[in-house]
């Protein structure tokens, strides 16, 4: 997941804490990505005001991002470039535990 993998994981988290989503619902919802910084690897990629956004995306939050500068790339729906969550949550209050795993790459969740 590189650089791609933390900005997908604060996604899931919102999705689940701020959205209300399940695991599952969080995992496979559309993503964006920013590549505003230098990469970590070699040789350190740097694409300014550029974001990666999985074709699901609301075309007016594509324009949205396109008048404030950015560069938008349209990418396919449920995209390996999007990197890749397995998650569990645990309900605070029920106690009752979920799983979720992403159809971008070969994964799965199972219980016991």
């Amino acid at each position: 997941g590189g650089d791609v993998q933390p900005q997908s994981m604060v996604q899931l988290f919102l999705n689940v804490a701020e959205f209300g989503m399940e695991v599952q619902e969080a995992i496979e919802a559309p993503r964006v990505s920013t590549w505003g910084f230098p990469n970590s690897f070699w040789p350190h990629a740097y694409r300014p005001g550029f974001v990666g956004v999985e074709g699901r995306i609301d075309p007016d939050v594509i324009e949205g991002l396109r008048k404030r500068g950015h560069t938008v790339e349209v990418w396919d729906d449920f995209t390996y470039r999007m990197g890749c969550l397995c998650a569990v949550h645990m309900d605070g209050e029920t106690g009752v535990r979920s799983g979720g795993a992403d159809p971008r790459r070969d994964g799965y969740a199972m219980g016991r």
